[in-house]
This record gives C-alpha cells, structure tokens and sequence, in this order.
C-alpha cells in the first residue's frame, strides 16, 4: 500500500492507496513546530484505528510547500516505517513539460494536480481551481505543456486578514450565504468573502481561457477544501476533492524504477 501526503499551509492531507484505489484519507495539523515523532505516532494511531498494521504500508510519496517539516516529514517514515519517501520535487519524471521562466518556482502540490489533472483528461486544454489556504490556478494545454497560472487569497486567509487587521471584524464561519445583502457583521462578511471569491474565480477563468486557448474548448476543474461550496454555481466541469494525492501517487509510479 501506499500513503500519500500532500503538506499544505494548514494541513497534512494524506490518503492511503491500495494500488490505484483511494482507501483512506486524513487531515493532521502542518504547524512549523511538528516533530518526527509527532507525525509518526499519529500515522501509527491512525493506521490502528483503520485496522491496517504498519507493515501493509510499502511506500510513500509526498508533497510540500513548507521546507522547514521536510526533515520532519522524512524522517518521520525513515524511523517508524523503515521507508524512505518519493518526494515530488525539481528533476523527477512528471510527464509534463514546465512552461515557467523557472520551472523550480512552481509549487510542487500544483505540479501534483497538473499531473492528475493531465492523466484524467488527456489531450484537453484544462484550468484546475485548487481552492485551499491559497486559490491557485493551474493551466495545462492539450500538448501537456503547464502553462502557468494565477494566485490569489484563500477564503480562510480573507477571512483572517479582516479579523487580525481591524479592530471590530470578527472570524466567521466560511460558508454560502442565502443572500448577497448581509443584515449583520458576520453575514457581510460572508457575503464578501463568497461572492467576492467566486467573482475572482469566475473572471480568472474567462481571462485565462481567452488568453491562452482563444475560445478552444477546455475543462475547468476544481479541487481543494473549499470547492465544494460552489458545486451549485457551474464554474467547474468536474470538482475533483483528491486530485492532488492522485497527482502523487501516479508521480509515484512515474518514477518508482
């Protein structure tokens, strides 16, 4: 079997593959202060309470936009599994070919969606819309080529950046309003956040779209912890909620000779 674990600014999303089969799939805190140990008992604890022993799990395949848990995250699998990790990084086999002026720039859990991405739909011009602490877009064109894409606020960072930056905004539940006009200071926020958010998103695929594949058909495809709250409102093809951990595992497979 095979874990999967995609580091994240808030999270560690994790899935367990039995071969191209998504069995599992968990969340763990990616605070800066996270040991080796921590992160081991945890993934021990969790493989005992799905009935799995340690030893059903073979490899390990991972990404990471935090550089200060690699040690952790490493040696986390070297001393309670006895495995030493594939990691997504510069210089492994990708099956695409990076259009950036330096490809090393590009975060690897968006190469990770890429690769998925490209393997699900091939041949398309496609826009990923991985909604997480960040809202990054990812384009690939039908030759396999990543094109690049856009960044812009999650809806969580949004939503922070209000409350720690004025004195009488306070954190609110991240959802969809019933109505565009909020009555109350927690439902105006709501309401900017989630019109706002899907404003941006809407036009960043309209730009993207004409810029780049100049009305070509294309499949827009959303992905992350938030992408849910807009299944209803026909800005994606598909939403994809573990496209990134399949972007491991068939990295995995790409390079496990």
């Amino acid at each position: 079997m095979l874990i999967c674990l995609d580091v994240g600014n808030t999270h560690i999303y994790g899935g367990i593959f039995d071969h191209d089969q998504l069995s599992f799939q968990f969340r763990y805190p990616s605070k800066s202060c996270c040991t080796s140990d921590e992160l081991g008992i945890f993934l021990k604890s969790y493989l005992r309470e799905i009935g799995l022993g340690p030893e059903k799990i073979k490899h390990v395949s991972y990404s990471s936009v935090v550089p200060s848990l690699d040690y952790s995250i490493r040696s986390a699998f070297v001393k309670y599994f006895n495995i030493d990790p594939f990691i997504l990084q510069a210089g492994v086999k990708t099956g695409l070919q990076i259009k950036y002026k330096n490809p090393g720039e590009v975060g690897s859990d968006r190469i990770a969606n890429a690769i998925a991405a490209s393997n699900h739909f091939p041949q398309k011009n496609i826009i990923i819309v991985d909604l997480g602490t960040a809202t990054s877009f990812e384009v690939i064109a039908s030759s396999g080529a990543f094109l690049g894409g856009a960044i812009i606020p999650g809806l969580q960072m949004q939503m922070r950046a209000l409350n720690e930056k004025t004195a009488n905004l306070p954190p609110v539940r991240i959802l969809k309003p019933c109505a565009a006009l909020g009555q109350s200071t927690a439902s105006n926020i709501q309401s900017g956040l989630y019109y706002g958010q899907r404003g941006a998103i809407r036009e960043l695929i309209a730009v993207i779209s004409q810029e780049m594949f100049k009305g070509e058909p294309l499949v827009v495809v959303g992905t992350g912890g938030f992408a849910h709250l807009f299944e209803e409102d026909n800005l994606f093809d598909v939403i994809f909620p573990d496209l990134v951990l399949q972007g491991l595992r068939i990295a995995f497979e790409k390079n496990k000779t």
